[in-house]
């Protein structure tokens, strides 16, 4: 970790040198293993170009010393029964330090491991773009002063380091169902990669907890949703308007079982709460159908548990299906720390849903204007902006 830029380097090196010569010689038969060859000896022309300015004095005129020889860290062999064979989880747990808060930890992961930029990650807590970088830059530095990687054979550190690999994957899960990319509004390969590290953990016997069960629970149950989310014609669809015949039953029924799982044990968290609410979604034969009140009552209990503004737009979503829509426009005008919400689109996007469906068209306009403004992907701009043309027509049934 301490060579962590030289590594992202001699990466970023790789992929210039694979754009240069694949278009003449041809793609590798192996294109992995060609990227990995050629940024390893890159990083190893690094270290040597390190250590030879390390081993001489400004001017060549001093000899600095056997401190001067550069040491990769070696890794701590764990023990066999606990061994991670996955190696970008294995890394997960490397980057949730103990010397750095939870927030930071998570960035570190999502950034160094998973690619996320600084502004997918200030979207991702819904925080500043300055705030996020000086979060990653801060990690790194602590983590490069470690001595030896993660020793995983221990079960009081697994144990102390599970919650923020939890948070990094559900984020993982979050920035690729809600496509953090200008590309795309949909990332299924980053869904999918989240629930695959997510199912290596509950084959682990220190990762098997009930926390782990709702989280993958969760997934199975959002990502069930994927193939109704966007229309034949690329359009993304509400979840009201969604065709619910394309969902993945056996994706539900996946879900369904590990919810049942996590129910083992007398321990509950925040992902038992929204694995439960997306079950009622998954379950619910069409959108009037939907049992809201119970929704509501299970976002109560989240919010009472982890309180954020986040959360708390949600309950006040869910409180207008089951109450009406001046009641989800209160609660959202008392929602604690709401100045947060001002980078979120979505907090838009309900404004503008409630306004709409209480035929406020002017306010629901700006609103759905606004959130088109902070969306990342083209399809998301297409959306919001025909939401814009099309309020003034029949405020119908809201959703997400």
């Amino acid at each position: 970790m301490r060579h962590l830029p030289q590594v992202e380097d001699a990466v970023q090196d790789a992929f210039a040198r694979a754009l240069e010569v694949w278009p003449f010689h041809g793609t590798p038969d192996n294109p992995a293993g060609w990227l990995y060859t050629v940024a390893r000896r890159r990083l190893l022309d690094a270290i040597r170009r390190d250590r030879t300015a390390r081993l001489y004095a400004e001017g060549g005129s001093g000899f600095l010393g056997t401190d001067a020889v550069v040491e990769l860290p070696k890794t701590d062999a764990p023990l066999d029964e606990h061994e991670i064979q996955d190696e970008l989880l294995r890394m997960m747990f490397t980057c949730c330090h103990p010397r750095l808060p939870d927030e930071a930890q998570v960035a570190l992961v999502l950034n160094v491991l998973c690619g996320f930029t600084a502004a997918e990650i200030a979207a991702a807590f819904v925080t500043g773009l300055a705030a996020a970088e000086k979060r990653i830059t801060r990690a790194k530095r602590i983590l490069a002063e470690a001595p030896s990687l993660f020793n995983l054979s221990s079960p009081e550190e697994f144990a102390l380091r599970l919650p923020r690999v939890h948070k990094a994957l559900y984020l993982l899960f979050n920035g690729g169902y809600h496509g953090a990319s200008p590309d795309s509004p949909v990332r299924g390969e980053v869904c999918r990669e989240a629930m695959r590290l997510v199912a290596l953990l509950l084959q682990h016997p220190l990762g098997r907890a009930p926390a782990t069960y709702a989280l993958s629970a969760l997934m199975c149950l959002t990502a069930a949703r994927l193939p109704g989310k966007i229309g034949p014609d690329g359009q993304l669809k509400r979840l009201a308007e969604q065709d619910r015949s394309l969902w993945d039953r056996e994706l539900i029924q996946d879900g369904m079982g590990l919810l049942t799982e996590a129910g083992v044990g007398g321990e509950v968290t925040a992902y038992h709460f929204e694995a439960g609410i997306a079950a009622y979604h998954a379950t619910s034969p069409n959108w009037e159908s939907t049992d809201w009140r119970a929704i509501l009552s299970l976002y109560n209990e989240l919010l009472r548990m982890r309180p954020s503004p986040v959360i708390a737009l949600n309950r006040a979503i869910a409180l207008a299906e089951a109450e009406g829509a001046e009641e989800g426009l209160k609660a959202i005008e008392e929602i604690e720390n709401k100045d947060r919400l001002k980078r979120y689109p979505y907090y838009y996007t309900g404004l503008g849903d409630l306004n709409r469906r209480m035929g406020r068209m002017d306010a629901a306009r700006r609103n759905f204007l606004k959130a088109s403004e902070l969306v990342e992907s083209a399809a998301e701009k297409r959306f919001l902006l025909g939401r814009v043309r099309d309020c003034l027509g029949d405020p119908g049934p809201s959703g997400s």
